[in-house]
């Protein structure tokens, strides 16, 4: 049997409307003890996401853990990205065990999750293994989770890789969003947020622009 391609995107391929963002513990205690991920990377990862899914309309979940008791409030980033948006604080290192967040999972709807937090190996593994054992089709923003070492977010990502979870980057999360440069209303989005986050990228972006008005939506 011969086969045939066609000019259409991989199912696996997420997009705006297709899946839920999920966004723990963003939290200063969770980040002082971080060490596998300097913490301005981190941050900077962390806005991009959260600005990704802000400009996109994606469906999204804030969530926190003892907010007002131990852990702090959410980064500033994040709260920026969605200003209107409530936190919500639960007392479970397992984010899938607490009712409000699983009626939000629910009300939303979507059956394929995205989740990005602190720390890897605790607040991210127990939702992400939680949701794939219910049948749900669950993405890791490996680069924006962080753990207390490198070993712990290494031995957190194979567990959850093993487990069925796909792993992706954040700067990845945006472009697959984006996915076609022709798609002109949210061009100046995503590249306004990778110039602003993306790094080397972004400052190629820039360059490209000043330089010679060049854009990446021609051929």
């Amino acid at each position: 049997m011969t086969l045939t391609a066609t000019p259409t995107p991989g199912k696996s391929l997420i997009s705006p409307t297709d899946h839920t963002l999920v966004m723990i513990d963003f939290q200063s205690q969770m980040a002082f003890a971080t060490k596998s991920i300097a913490l301005e990377l981190l941050r900077n990862n962390a806005a991009l996401v959260a600005n990704a899914a802000a400009g996109f309309g994606v469906s999204t979940i804030l969530t926190t853990v003892a907010e007002k008791s131990f852990s702090g409030p959410m980064f500033d980033e994040i709260k920026a990205a969605f200003p209107d948006q409530a936190m919500l604080d639960r007392t479970s290192m397992n984010t899938w065990e607490d009712a409000a967040v699983i009626d939000e999972v629910n009300r939303i709807g979507k059956e394929r999750l995205v989740f990005a937090g602190l720390w890897t190996s605790v607040c991210i593994v127990g939702p992400v293994a939680s949701a794939i054992d219910q049948g749900f089709d669950v993405y890791i923003i490996t680069d924006a989770c962080g753990d207390i070492s490198e070993e712990a977010h290494e031995r957190a990502i194979v567990r959850m890789i093993q487990l069925g979870a796909k792993p992706m980057t954040s700067l990845q999360y945006l472009l697959e969003l984006q996915r076609d440069w022709a798609r002109g209303e949210t061009y100046d989005l995503t590249t306004g947020i990778a110039r602003r986050w993306g790094g080397a990228y972004g400052l190629g972006i820039t360059y490209a622009k000043t330089m010679f008005g060049a854009s990446e939506g021609g051929h």
